[in-house]
């Protein structure tokens, strides 16, 4: 049985490089949007590394790692708020940040190692590209994309104005 009481809302995709300081700031109106919606909210993060950023694209694949062990926005949050360490470290920052999030660090450095999720990661990409994504923070609600790597200004006014419909 469903709970009737907690009303459907469009899921809002969350296009992403990990590696991207304007992502790590919209973090903040992710979390908001999470506040004021609750359960009714779905964000999904979605990959989109940036050729700039040369450990966006194992930050992706090990996030995706973590998201298979049921940690992905803690892990994701965590990269984010050490983006410097990571483009200074690269993997082995990763694989702590793993650690340090709970999340099994063998299975974060196996994962960047075998490549096991190069295919999700390769996936968001194609989609991304297909439906306009060029550059992060983006989001996609209601079918609408928004923009956020040129300014970030009333984007989650705008975001809260597609969810109410």
């Amino acid at each position: 049985m469903s709970d009737s009481s907690v009303p459907s809302l469009p899921r809002v995709e969350f296009w992403c490089d990990l590696m991207c300081p304007d992502c790590r700031t919209a973090l903040d109106d992710v979390r908001a949007l999470r506040e004021r919606f609750g359960d009714a909210l779905t964000v999904e993060l979605r990959h989109f590394p940036l050729e700039k950023h040369k450990h966006a694209y194992p930050a992706a694949e090990a996030t995706a790692e973590a998201f298979e062990q049921g940690r992905g926005w803690e892990f994701a949050e965590a990269v984010l708020a050490r983006l410097e360490d990571v483009e200074r470290g690269g993997a082995p920052v990763l694989v702590e940040i793993a650690a340090a999030v709970g999340v099994d660090a063998d299975e974060v450095d196996t994962a960047l190692v075998d490549g096991r999720h190069m295919l999700w990661v390769d996936a968001d990409v194609a989609e991304g590209r297909a439906i306009g994504v060029k550059g992060t923070p983006t989001y996609v609600v209601a079918g609408k994309r928004l923009d956020g790597g040129q300014s970030q200004e009333g984007l989650r006014e705008r975001i809260v104005e597609l969810l109410n419909g």
